[in-house]
């Protein structure tokens, strides 16, 4: 895209061993991705997607190579500061909604800030919950909400802290198609709009078809690249993985 590298891996290395057999995740993968941009990583299952998003979140550390994000090199800090990291520069969304039943909305969306003993900056919580379309709902539990309005509660409670970069692993994988697409705009916009720095993962070329770039992992490498591509293109892309 022209732009700087705001999160780099180089020569990323992760393996898992399965009793007497070592299984290779990722064999020295390498890619770039620019600040503001949406990012789609497309592969069969076990091909490293998840893994990936661990590594690049600080979750786990690869066996070998380097990540940087925003000029951070993650694989050089200790436990201690990628918890900080992660707590002060990362959201996360995820298929399951990760609500806490017992709080509502409003609570659940500034849990976040809650536990870093944090507000939200002036107005930024409004134009958030404007954004996400939950104006009328900050006071329902969970169990009151649908599971798109769950969805939008988990976008927001990710987005409050205003990450550094928004993390999303099958975030439309528990909804049905239309709010499926319904989730998928608002994070089209997310960045869009708030300029947010987002990588997701999914199985469906539609998801990925609102992607500035997809990603196409395979034997634990990214193997092709589409910028700009229609769910046909990305369909097209992923039968060929199956080929290999």
């Amino acid at each position: 895209m022209g732009q700087p590298a705001f999160i780099e891996i180089r020569e990323l290395s992760k393996s898992f061993q399965e009793g007497d057999r070592t299984h290779v995740v990722l064999d020295r993968a390498s890619m770039t991705i620019a600040r503001g941009e949406l990012v789609v990583l497309l592969g069969r299952s076990g091909s490293g997607k998840t893994t990936l998003l661990n590594l690049l979140s600080g979750i786990d550390l690869p066996d070998a190579g380097e990540i940087a994000v925003d000029g951070i090199e993650l694989h050089e800090l200790a436990e201690r500061d990628r918890t900080l990291f992660r707590r002060r520069r990362i959201g996360f969304v995820f298929q399951f909604f990760n609500l806490l039943p017992m709080l509502d909305a409003r609570e659940n969306i500034l849990l976040p800030l809650s536990v870093a003993g944090e507000k939200p900056e002036a107005g930024w919580f409004d134009g958030l919950i404007a954004e996400v379309g939950l104006g009328d709902r900050l006071d329902h539990r969970p169990a009151e909400l649908s599971g798109g309005q769950q969805q939008r509660v988990a976008i927001a409670r990710a987005l409050v802290s205003r990450p550094t970069v928004l993390f999303a692993d099958e975030p439309t994988g528990n909804l049905d198609s239309t709010t499926g697409h319904e989730i998928l705009e608002l994070m089209r916009r997310s960045v869009d709009t708030l300029g947010q720095t987002t990588v997701m993962v999914t199985h469906d070329a539609r998801a990925a078809a609102m992607a500035d770039r997809v990603l196409f992992l395979a034997d634990g490498l990214i193997v092709n690249e589409l910028a700009g591509a229609s769910a046909h293109e990305i369909l097209v892309a992923m039968e060929a993985l199956d080929g290999r």
